[in-house]
């Protein structure tokens, strides 16, 4: 690895492009992108789970790291990588409402999931010993994640800072004496830190759903999941008829949640993940959908992830 829809008569027109599932020109989605000129961008530090996660989905790309989740979607739609992987959401935390908003609003298409383990570790400088330690530095989230480490070390304070991965390489870079931070091994690996203790995070049952995200609309072979993001209008049932076109087909659906639309406050868009490739039933289906929802987009369609849960 190397580093380097749109609601009818709606103000929300711009931003969004209704896509049909009639899409004659859809061809198999192959192993081109899996070379190792490709450059694929990661929100956040080299380091990062997002690293990490990119490691394990593309080992032979070259990873783009940037410091926000637009300029991820912009680097994109821009073409100046072919891809992208992001978190979409936390077993615990929940999920990275931004990126769900990125994908409703941008041109591109999720290809692979990729379910990480996230174990969070005490990293520091060489030399130094849990006693040196008085402040961790980490990501919220993070901090969060190891509650009972900072409950059984009260004299150690918990510093928010904007990236695990970062914060690793602010107390490398600052030569901090006093601190360490929570991250990813690899970002030990990455700044020349040492891990004082590894496996910080409460619960094991901690994982992170990761995206790869490209422009291309190709479907490849053996997808058999599909996301899509739809609005209604606030009609009594409304609902209730959306998911019944789903339900009338025998289409699982793996996840249900809602966001608020821009420009329009007190609606929401659902996002919505459904146990279906691009067969008859699913095109049915979101056919029906269109009939009674303002605007539907298919944001990807994809191979569930396989990845083992331990």
């Amino acid at each position: 690895m190397r580093v380097v829809q749109e609601p009818r008569d709606s103000p929300a027109a711009s931003q969004v492009r209704i896509c049909r599932c009639r899409q004659p020109g859809l061809r198999l989605y192959t192993s081109a992108m899996l070379c190792a000129d490709m450059r694929v961008a990661i929100q956040g530090e080299l380091g990062s789970f997002s690293h990490e996660a990119a490691g394990k989905m593309l080992p032979r790309a070259m990873m783009v790291p940037c410091a926000r989740s637009a300029e991820v979607f912009d680097r994109v739609e821009k073409g100046s990588v072919n891809a992208a992987i992001i978190p979409i959401e936390n077993s615990l935390a929940g999920s990275v409402a931004e990126h769900f908003d990125l994908l409703l609003t941008r041109e591109v298409f999720i290809h692979r999931e990729y379910s990480l383990r996230i174990r969070h570790n005490l990293i520091a400088s060489p030399g130094l010993t849990l006693t040196d330690i008085r402040r961790v530095f980490s990501h919220p989230v993070a901090l969060d994640q190891c509650r009972n480490f900072f409950r059984t070390r009260p004299k150690i304070q918990a510093v928010p800072f904007y990236d695990t991965a970062g914060s690793v390489r602010h107390v490398m870079t600052e030569k901090l004496h006093d601190a360490a931070a929570i991250a990813p091994a690899q970002a030990a690996r990455e700044y020349g830190g040492r891990v004082l203790l590894a496996g910080l995070e409460d619960d094991q049952q901690n994982y992170t759903r990761f995206l790869l995200i490209s422009k291309s609309h190709k479907v490849g072979k053996g997808s058999n999941k599909t996301s899509i993001a739809f609005a209604l209008k606030n009609l009594p049932g409304v609902l209730f008829k959306a998911l019944s076109v789903f339900a009338l087909r025998d289409i699982d659906l793996s996840k249900i949640e809602s966001r608020p639309m821009r420009g329009r406050p007190w609606e929401y868009v659902f996002f919505v993940d459904i146990l279906r490739g691009d067969d008859e039933a699913a095109r049915n289906a979101l056919r029906h959908l269109e009939e009674i929802a303002e605007f539907v987009k298919v944001l990807g369609i994809y191979p569930a992830s396989t990845s083992a849960l331990a």
